[in-house]
């Protein structure tokens, strides 16, 4: 079973008369001036302040994180909401997402660092022995075994690029939304066998 990520995008529209419309999920874009002010509405296809106000609400929507948005804020709109189309756009919360990864550096050191700490730090038992800290299993090859899949097939239920799985399974950590699309796939999957053990039931009432 496939999931829809089309719900999961940031559309772009600019009228006729120069009106600009953003939403995300279908539901108006926050403007975030209160925790970031740079314009008093959005706008793309520059370098302009109203395309920086435009570029940290989407940051902090995916990341609800202050200084993770303000400190991206620049770079983004140079590399991504500058070349928006100027009439409409669509930007998939996924590429977003992989766009954070692969430029906030300072976050993935410190989930490096917290990791290696954590696997490394002796734990004291009552008795004042020490013990090794065993290293977690990796987050996406536990999803895989507990669905009874692969990689390849876990990328083409979440409608991503192989590639994509395979680099979180290589960070150990699944961006939020992917969490989220997996979870909605393992309650539909739960919810089929419902319908199907009530299928059968009625075969067998019907055969009897």
């Amino acid at each position: 079973m496939a999931i829809n990520m089309n719900k999961h995008v940031f559309k772009g529209h600019k009228t006729l008369l120069g009106s600009k419309f953003v939403t995300y999920g279908e539901v108006e874009l926050p403007l975030r001036d209160e925790i970031f002010s740079k314009a008093t509405s959005f706008d793309w296809g520059h370098n302009g302040p109203a395309s920086m106000q435009l570029s940290f609400a989407i940051l902090y929507q995916l990341t609800k994180s202050e200084d993770v948005a303000s400190a991206h804020t620049v770079k983004f709109t140079q590399e991504v909401v500058k070349h928006l189309n100027s009439r409409d756009w669509v930007l998939n919360s996924t590429d977003v997402l992989d766009w954070i990864d692969a430029n906030d550096e300072s976050v993935a050191n410190s989930k490096s660092e917290e990791k290696n700490i954590a696997i490394n730090r002796p734990i004291r038992r009552q008795n004042g022995s020490t013990k090794q800290k065993s290293k977690k299993t990796n987050v996406v090859k536990s999803i895989c075994k507990e669905l009874g899949i692969t990689q390849k097939q876990l990328a083409e239920i979440l409608e991503v690029p192989e590639g994509t799985v395979s680099s979180w399974a290589v960070k150990d950590e699944i961006p939020r939304l992917g969490k989220k699309a997996i979870e909605f796939y393992k309650q539909s999957a739960q919810n089929q066998k419902i319908v199907d053990s009530y299928k059968d039931f009625m075969h067998l009432l019907q055969a009897s």
